[in-house]
């Protein structure tokens, strides 16, 4: 856990003195501003050319098909009910091409990838095999079966051909960038370089299958989390064979009493966002189709192609920004982001501006007190983000944010996003306070997690992380 508090330069006070979001009134002006948000976004929506942004951004990925699911997958956070009745079916088409993009393949087809990486049929391996897939993903669909031994498993097959189809996708977004910088301005060469890298990556079905096998051994006895373990010695670079985990999918789960969606809420928020500062890595592919509740009470969490590895030292500076922001030190935070990079125009910056910008982001982990996460809240987060003709923030836009964090950042408003669609509520702060100044925990589910943490094996070195990725890179 990051003990750590921020240098006596940075502190100004005792730790408690700190917690400057705790007060009452900042709360009140807090919510204000959100609130404020969601309104100006509602405006910005009914025009005309938002809706035409949106088929500009169409007409470019339409045709993409893994790397515009992905794509799609992040525009899935916009309330629709922010759009105008008069607009809401048209937009709500325009989006579809997206974000339902995954092409439908028959199951003989997909037996034959089986067949060609096994060598073998498909009855030497398994004993039952359900032809009808129970998901389809971006760039594959699963299945259920049961090995010759009898455990029931689930097995993830790559379309045929995509991986040539999404290198070339990639090949085209930096070709169309330009175009795709009019309706979405943060899609830079260097988020097109973590795009790049880390969608070539989801297309290692063995790399992700022993990530996966990790991930499953550090969550091992988990109270509340499970990562289904996987079967490396079945998974080829088209096939990965991992448990299956019967439970209720997340539209199921939206329909659960308020009480049991904020628990769910909560477990979401802790292991997307808590185990980038408790182990220096993290799931970069937060979505609604890759969790799922078991009848236990457990959430399982599934698709570790996009699992990041991070270098203890930038997780630290990203904790310590989220300080900085949560007790207001704007001229801390400007002068933190020169240092690191971030800001290269540091003239062009006010700490005010610098400030407002990282608080609209994630603001809604920096209030005291209980908060409902409303889609409007996450959409008005999205769109200050990407719509071309905001005003707002158009300085720190130009700024360069390392591509280390682009890719933590982007996990960190996706998660927003889910909870949005879940409406959880909770007191976010207090849980953050855990990762961001060592506080004892104050929920249910906190303490539950730390006794477990404190029975758990001695983790690996810090730098370990960092030598992984480094040989995973090399490899």
């Amino acid at each position: 856990m990051a003990k750590e508090l921020p240098t006596s330069r940075l502190a100004r006070g005792t730790k408690l003195g700190m917690a400057v979001a705790g007060n009452a009134l900042r709360a009140q002006k807090t919510r204000r501003s959100m609130r404020g948000r969601s309104e100006a976004v509602r405006a910005r929506m009914a025009e005309e050319s938002m809706l035409r942004s949106t088929e500009q951004m169409v007409m470019v990925l339409g045709t993409m098909k893994g790397v515009a699911m992905k794509l799609g997958q992040m525009l899935s956070v916009l309330d629709l009910d922010l759009v105008p009745p008069e607009h809401r079916e048209r937009f709500q088409r325009r989006l579809a091409v997206l974000r339902d993009s995954a092409p439908s393949v028959s199951f003989e087809t997909m037996k034959a990838v089986i067949e060609e990486d096994y060598g073998k049929p498909l009855a030497e391996v398994f004993a039952e095999f359900d032809p009808e897939p129970i998901a389809a993903a971006s760039i594959g669909q699963v299945y259920k079966a049961t090995l010759t031994d009898g455990r029931v498993v689930a097995v993830k097959v790559q379309y045929p051909g995509v991986d040539a189809a999404v290198r070339a996708d990639l090949k085209n977004l930096a070709m169309f960038r330009r175009i795709l910088q009019s309706a979405m301005p943060w899609v830079t060469p260097a988020v097109l370089d973590e795009l790049r890298l880390n969608l070539e990556s989801e297309l290692d079905y063995v790399a992700e299958a022993t990530t996966q096998a990790r991930i499953a051994k550090v969550f091992a006895g988990h109270p509340f989390i499970f990562v289904p373990d996987t079967m490396p010695e079945l998974s080829t670079q088209r096939v990965l064979v991992s448990e299956y985990f019967p439970g209720k999918g997340f539209e199921e789960i939206r329909q659960l009493p308020d009480a049991e969606r904020d628990r769910i809420g909560e477990i979401i928020y802790r292991f997307y966002v808590g185990s980038l500062f408790t182990f220096n890595e993290f799931c970069g592919d937060p979505h609604p189709g890759n969790l799922l509740l078991g009848a236990d009470g457990r959430v399982a969490f599934l698709d570790f192609g996009l699992y990041n590895l991070m270098d203890p030292e930038h997780v630290q500076f990203e904790a310590t920004c989220i300080r900085a922001a949560a007790e207001e030190r704007a001229e801390d935070l400007r002068d933190l982001m020169i240092q690191r990079g971030v800001i290269e125009s540091a003239d062009e910056i006010t700490p005010e501006e610098c400030l407002e910008y990282v608080l609209a982001a994630c603001e809604w982990s920096l209030i005291d007190q209980d908060l409902t996460i409303t889609p409007e809240l996450a959409s008005g987060a999205f769109v200050l983000a990407v719509d071309p003709r905001a005003s707002e923030f158009a300085g720190m836009k130009q700024q360069n944010l390392p591509p280390e964090h682009l890719f933590s950042r982007r996990a960190d408003f996706l998660t927003f996003g889910m909870l949005g669609q879940l409406e959880a509520t909770g007191n976010w702060h207090r849980i953050a306070r855990e990762w961001l100044y060592g506080d004892e925990p104050v929920t249910e589910l906190g303490r539950a997690h730390h006794e477990w943490l404190a029975g758990r094996p001695k983790p690996e070195p810090a730098g370990t992380a960092k030598k992984a990725r480094k040989r995973a890179a090399k490899a």
